[in-house]
């Protein structure tokens, strides 16, 4: 095991993942309003209320699942592999923004293609 404890593991998880939340959520923000408007002028007939709160669920859930990075991140860095973790951490993010891109894109397709 390592020397760190498990809040220092935590408080080091913070400070490393949330500024890349902003980048996340930036990359699926960016991918519905293509969606959006790569689906003009029907995309704009099937805008609604209905619509709108369930992208707000969708962003909800985003971000709980962005939150799973925790849970890997604070076993790993805890773990006898933290030095090699805190290197390649970073390819967690990139399969993580990967995986919700791909989900976004269909989620996207189906509300706004025709």
């Amino acid at each position: 095991m390592s020397d760190i404890t498990a809040r220092e593991a935590l408080s080091q998880a913070i400070r490393y993942w949330e500024p890349r939340r902003l980048i996340y959520n930036g990359i699926l923000l960016i991918e519905v309003a293509a969606m959006f408007a790569l689906h003009l002028p029907g995309s704009r007939d099937r805008l609604n209320v209905n619509v709108l709160l369930f992208l707000f669920v969708l962003a909800v859930l985003s971000n709980v699942a962005y939150c799973a990075s925790y849970l890997v991140d604070v076993a790993a860095q805890i773990s006898s592999f933290r030095g090699t973790w805190l290197r390649y951490r970073w390819a967690l993010f990139l399969v993580g923004a990967a995986f919700a891109g791909a989900l976004t894109y269909f989620f996207s397709l189906g509300l706004f293609s025709a």
